[in-house]
């Protein structure tokens, strides 16, 4: 077992990336713009790729395998961007090794395996972070503050939409559209950024009723799921994915008593794509404190969730609210999957009683494909 004390405290985190496909490299990029950690070691399955990922990010070092790795000693972090079916498993190696790691979502093909990671990071003085990029960006900060402030008096109704489109070759990736490769369809692969966003802004969930569909692609999953989920704080949200629409859109919409908030972009935000339209009679004076945002814009990004968890591990600190409860949104995912499978709400305090959905998310799916 690793000496579990804080060297990192003193000095730059050295970081090594396991999987070197397209999201590696805003894990590489995000390293670059951090003060402090250093890209120094990347692993892959394919030695190639792992030679011209180090090649194009100023050539750390390639390694032969993670175990040799994590047997080196040499990292402090590691950022998983594998595909699902292992994050589990190297995550907790990472972690049993007294490593830090800063997991891609989905971080686990179900919650049985989410809570062993973190277990693991607990039981080893070690912090979990998952790759919720949109948590982060100025706009996102100065509306969840002021939801928490009551500035927009109590929030009552939202919706919470991922349209997007992925044709019938994005399944046919091996790994894709299989529920022991992939964990999930689009709700827990494409959604669960959204969901995860609104969970953010909104506070914990209380309850979940959701359908999963089958309507145009060869997958064992849904390629469309619709859910409401009513959060403690008495919000009532409706909530669809799809991977079939042509006219792609990420939107959040949160009614309040005095504003309607809205957030419409496709895989990143800025001040641009957000709104606060007030109701009828509300004072301007108070629509221009709304709008009165702090300090430079900085849009939504890993570069920002790099940055922040970084800057914790370093000193010690606690990690920042958007690199926290992993679990959350995985939580509602998980609840659509149980209320799909057995025609009943599903409570936050009720759901690990489903077994089969703590274990997988594999469910029965309504097949209208004609």
């Amino acid at each position: 077992m690793t000496d579990h004390t804080h060297p990192e405290r003193g000095g730059v985190l050295r970081a090594a990336i396991i999987g070197t496909g397209a999201i590696a490299d805003a894990h590489a990029q995000a390293l670059r713009a951090t003060p402090d950690g250093e890209l120094v070691a990347v692993v892959d399955r394919d030695p190639d790729n792992a030679r011209a990922f180090a090649d194009r990010w100023g050539g750390p070092a390639v390694a032969d395998s993670l175990d040799a790795l994590l047997a080196a000693g040499a990292i402090d972090v590691l950022h998983v961007c594998t595909p699902p079916g292992v994050h589990a498993e190297q995550a907790m190696a990472a972690l049993e090794a007294g490593v830090h790691v800063v997991c891609e979502k989905p971080a686990a093909l179900s919650l049985d395996e989410l809570d062993a990671m973190t277990d693991a990071a607990s039981r080893n003085d070690r912090r979990l972070a998952v790759v919720f990029q949109q948590r982060t960006g100025t706009a996102a900060a100065h509306v969840k503050g002021l939801l928490e402030s009551g500035a927009l008096g109590r929030p009552l109704v939202a919706t919470c939409q991922t349209l997007w489109y992925r044709d019938p070759a994005y399944f046919a990736v091996p790994w894709r559209g299989k529920w022991a490769t992939e964990g999930g369809g689009p709700t827990l692969g494409l959604g669960i950024h959204q969901v995860d966003l609104l969970a953010w802004l909104l506070g914990d969930w209380a309850s979940v009723n959701g359908q999963l569909w089958r309507l145009a692609r060869e997958t064992e999953m849904e390629d469309v799921s619709t859910a409401t989920v009513a959060f403690e704080n008495g919000v009532v949200a409706s909530v669809i994915t799809s991977a079939l629409s042509p006219r792609e859109t990420s939107s959040i919409r949160i009614d309040t008593e005095l504003a309607t908030v809205t957030v419409d972009h496709l895989y990143g935000h800025g001040h641009e794509h957000w709104r606060i339209t007030p109701a009828p009679g509300v004072d301007p004076a108070v629509v221009d404190a709304w709008a009165a945002l702090p300090g430079d814009e900085e849009p939504s990004g890993h570069d920002p969730l790099v940055r922040d968890i970084y800057a914790a591990l370093r000193s010690g600190d606690p990690l920042p609210s958007t690199a926290t409860d992993p679990a959350r949104s995985f939580e509602i995912v998980t609840a659509i999957h149980s209320s799909a499978a057995t025609g009943r709400t599903v409570t936050r305090e009720g759901l690990r009683d489903d077994a089969d959905r703590m274990r997988s998310l594999e469910t029965p799916v309504v097949d209208l494909r004609r």
